[in-house]
């Protein structure tokens, strides 16, 4: 007789292959009448299951808001940098608990002697009634059945609505290479509108709009694949130009619930040495006419910006939306690019007036000297920034925030993707920024490649850096990283509901108390439980004062 184990168990859990079990099991939480929330089944089939398949079934009043995945394994051969510290769950690489595989049926297949687990999703809407309710999801099989329950209590609440502008960068050309379609045909435009949607119901608000190829992630001397939605016409030194693609890109972001548009940096990354790729049609001719080549000051390129930004003005205000676009001069200028940054964003702020703009720097002088008004440091960099009280603050993360500063590599515990909530939180960020929703190239844009397969952009960046969705064969598929990385924003909203109540200052003390400890970029609790605990101390003081 064959036998199995099941074992229910917290958002934050990982259920690698060999997973060993924790002492508790998650059996009870609570939300709000509006909040999405996930846990997990966790299950292992004995040496007698020679891969059976098994039906599910869920018993709840809660049924029609229930979605249920199964977590699969993807490889990773980079999971940790050198430079890491003893906060990770994993070092070496290996397969990594990370996609949640839709069920195409309900029935699920059951392997003997490895874990898995069922991703289980309530989305509320604000409909359902507060009160207690009961979740039961049941496996069965000629040969029996086996089940688990979560008891969630439904508070008498909304979570007010999402403030922080967060930003996760959206790369419309790796879309076209995947699925290999043309660049802005139907197919194109509707896998644009899938993925958008994705990226708004897990709190992307800001999308990165492509006038022209941005110059990101790209090889000096190479090329992105073309995405530019300002069709481009070259007479002498005279341009016009055409915005029904942008038109119609900002339409797919309004259905979808987009509030804010940053548009694609001005000059190349790294050091703004060079200008964009920009295609542009003259004399019946579609070619390049920047890019490498040209330096980021040559006068024929202000020229071109000197007649493009003001026709791109009159479409953001024509569209309604100038007061919610920022502009990027260019991405992650170091310290000996200042003057050069400072030179090239006076020439070009003339023609945007009104407009802010915002850039991915951790130099604190470029905010001192009055170069940016809006600088967005890295999380392991941002301590002198809050020291000075910088108003209306951003901060962002990718490959290198690996030491002690919460992140989203598949080899981090999924609280360490969630800490960042509180930080939000405690610190007032205005705006958040990571440059992988779905960058599924190599490291420079030098190859294509499978984000099932390759997880890590070739062994550059470590996985969980690049993407945190994977291209399905009907549209995006969510990864756990991307809800977990959710429930942070939720959280952020649950403790701004509290402050309404009692304060800041005292919903600070309360997070801390719990903590054990003041709340820093690079100081939190490292406990599984820690989030999961203080989440019901905060609803059940929300309760108080409903």
């Amino acid at each position: 007789m064959s036998t199995m184990t099941l074992f229910q168990l917290s958002s934050l859990e990982k259920v690698y292959l060999d997973y060993t079990l924790p002492e508790a099991e998650f059996l009870q939480m609570s939300v709000m009448k509006n909040e999405k929330f996930s846990y997990q089944i966790a299950y292992n089939g004995d040496n007698n299951y020679m891969r059976r398949n098994m039906d599910i079934t869920v018993n709840s009043p809660l049924a029609e808001f229930i979605t249920i995945r199964k977590v699969g394994n993807v490889p990773s051969e980079y999971p940790v940098r050198v430079e890491s510290d003893e906060y990770y769950e994993r070092y070496e690489p290996g397969l990594f608990p990370d996609v949640l595989y839709p069920m195409e049926e309900s029935t699920m297949e059951v392997v003997r002697c490895a874990w898995h687990s069922l991703w289980i999703t309530v989305t509320l809407d604000g409909s359902v009634k507060a009160g207690t309710y009961p979740i039961e999801v049941v496996l069965s099989d000629k040969e029996g059945s086996f089940s688990k329950t979560m008891t969630v209590e439904v508070i008498d609440a909304l979570l007010p609505e999402q403030e922080m502008v967060f930003t996760q960068w959206f790369h419309a050309d790796c879309l076209a290479n995947y699925y290999q379609v043309p660049v802005f045909s139907e197919e194109h435009w509707e896998l644009i509108d899938k993925f958008m949607k994705t990226a708004a119901d897990n709190g992307i608000n800001m999308m990165l709009t492509p006038i022209y190829t941005p110059p990101l992630d790209t090889q000096v001397g190479h090329e992105r694949t073309t995405v530019q939605l300002v069709d481009v016409t070259k007479d002498g030194e005279t341009y016009s130009f055409g915005f029904d693609k942008l038109r119609r890109w900002i339409a797919i972001c309004k259905k979808n619930g987009i509030r804010y548009y940053e548009m694609a940096h001005m000059f190349t990354q790294w050091g703004l040495e060079f200008t964009p790729k920009i295609m542009a049609t003259e004399n019946g001719e579609y070619k390049r006419i920047f890019g490498w080549d040209v330096a980021s000051d040559d006068p024929r390129y202000m020229n071109f910006l000197s007649q493009l930004l003001p026709a791109l003005d009159k479409v953001l205000r024509e569209e309604g939306i100038h007061k919610n676009t920022f502009f990027h001069i260019s991405d992650e200028p170091h310290g000996e690019h200042l003057e050069r940054y400072l030179m090239l964003k006076e020439q070009v702020k003339q023609y945007l007036p009104g407009y802010e703009f915002i850039d991915a720097l951790s130099d604190f002088d470029y905010y001192k000297k009055g170069v940016v008004d809006h600088p967005i440091p890295s999380t392991n960099r941002i301590e002198p920034f809050i020291e000075n009280n910088v108003p209306d603050m951003w901060a962002y993360y990718c490959c290198s925030q690996a030491i002690n500063v919460s992140n989203r590599f598949m080899a981090m515990p999924s609280y360490r993707n969630r800490v960042i909530g509180l930080q939000f939180y405690k610190f007032d960020v205005f705006g958040f920024l990571h440059w992988g929703y779905n960058f599924y190239n190599s490291a420079l844009s030098l190859k294509q490649i499978n984000p099932f397969m390759i997880t890590d952009a070739i062994n550059t960046y470590q996985s969980g850096d690049a993407f945190s969705v994977y291209p399905g064969p009907e549209g995006p598929i969510e990864s756990l990283r991307i809800l977990v990385f959710y429930d942070a924003l939720q959280d952020l909203r649950a403790l701004k509901l509290l402050e309404s109540f009692i304060g800041k200052e005292k919903v600070v003390e309360l997070i801390e108390k719990e903590a054990g400890m003041e709340i820093r970029f690079d100081q939190y609790p490292h406990d599984k439980t820690f989030l999961l605990r203080l989440r019901e101390i905060v609803n059940n003081e929300i309760k108080k004062h409903i």
